[in-house]
């Protein structure tokens, strides 16, 4: 009997790590606003380029699409995230603008304010909304 006690608190815990991925961040995501810059220069901010939809599974899918400098992008792909201590969001997949650590500046129900680097000295700032 005690085992069976102890087996259905583990389980629990581990439900309970796997649910508590960020439940604010799970669905559907509008790219409301992407920026890049370097310290001591103007930015380059993209509006509305498209969406990004978490899973509870921790899997994911973003669909964007954007014309900078003449070039056209198209993201359409699945991808891999997890959410450290409410803190960060790590992005994997393919690679793209979005596949790194974010580090999470708000995190609101229907907002989401990041900011990331890409280790040229440039900042991204993501702004997401439902």
């Amino acid at each position: 009997m005690k085992s069976k006690k102890i087996q259905i608190t583990m389980l629990a815990v581990v439900v309970a790590a796997l649910t508590s991925c960020s439940p604010r961040l799970v669905g559907t995501w509008n790219v409301q606003r992407y920026e890049t810059t370097k310290p001591g220069q103007p930015g380059v901010a993209l509006s509305n380029i498209g969406t990004v939809q978490f899973y509870n599974s921790g899997n994911g899918e973003k669909n964007v699409n954007y014309t900078l400098l003449g070039v056209t992008m198209h993201d359409q792909s699945s991808f891999k995230w997890h959410s450290a201590d409410g803190k960060y969001v790590t992005i994997e997949g393919k690679d793209s603008v979005f596949t790194k650590t974010w580090i999470i500046m708000k995190d609101k129900k229907n907002y989401q304010k990041w900011k990331s680097t890409d280790g040229s000295n440039n900042i991204q700032i993501l702004e997401l909304v439902r």
